[in-house]
């Protein structure tokens, strides 16, 4: 039978999501955890690969058992003892043998957060900015996102996708509380997308680059034009949609 996990991590321990030789994953973690509790190799499929140091707010991974889950609280418990402090399993969930974690998700939402007064309790999880950023214009440029599909410009070298292709549906910055956070929602992401998106529209905020320069970038596609990728235990995994779920 397959089955859903839906979970989250603190992804600062971790060289990311994806197993990496000689290195601790947290695909890897999860997949020992649950060898061990069902006394069989499990693999899992997440619905993405974040990068290491990004967290996951939600994220989504499927496994195939040849048994039956009888009690998934029990398993849930067994878990969660198991994979530390730093990874949260929330439900397991019955769905189709042919249901897959990744192809299946319809969109995927990350958020960045920024704060520009420095905090002891912000920095594990925020990017700490103390110049000011001129917002307006940076959401200027959230709107000349959602007008182009090729993200090459934004997208890691030398990566096995087929198409740097994708669909931008929600792009834009709002202060939620102390923190100046980015949301933005797509079909999918490009490997390290999503920092260099940011990296890009704070050249932007400072004055750097027009929002007509931030078109051009885009245009060129070309990594070498577009802006720094940002630290990473500032970005979130926030939300995956999935017809079914």
């Amino acid at each position: 039978m397959r089955y859903f996990l839906r979970l989250s991590y603190n992804g600062a321990p971790y060289h990311g999501w994806q197993v990496q030789p000689n290195a601790v994953s947290v695909q890897s973690t999860i997949e020992e955890a649950l060898s061990m509790v069902l006394r069989e190799s499990i693999s899992i499929v997440g619905a993405g690969r974040t990068d290491t140091g990004v967290n996951a707010r939600m994220m989504f991974a499927h496994f195939d058992y040849t048994g039956a889950i009888s009690d998934k609280c029990k398993l849930i418990n067994s878990l969660n003892r198991l994979v530390g402090k730093n990874i949260a399993i929330y439900d397991i969930i019955d769905v189709s043998d042919d249901a897959h974690a990744r192809f299946d998700a319809t969109s995927r939402t990350y958020k960045y957060f920024v704060t520009h007064e420095k905090s002891p309790f912000h920095y594990p999880f925020s990017w700490y900015c103390p110049q000011s950023l001129d917002y307006d214009k940076m959401n200027e440029a959230c709107e000349v996102l959602k007008r182009h599909i090729d993200f090459t410009s934004f997208s890691k070298l030398h990566t096995d996708v087929k198409t740097n292709n994708c669909r931008i549906d929600y792009a834009h910055w709002k202060q939620e509380g102390e923190m100046m956070v980015f949301t933005i929602t797509a079909d999918r992401f490009l490997r390290n997308m999503v920092r260099a998106v940011v990296g890009t529209l704070v050249e932007v905020g400072r004055g750097k680059i027009s929002v007509e320069e931030f078109e051009q970038i885009i245009l060129k596609k070309d990594r070498c034009s577009a802006g720094t990728s940002m630290p990473p235990q500032a970005l979130f995994l926030w939300n995956v949609e999935y017809p079914y779920l």
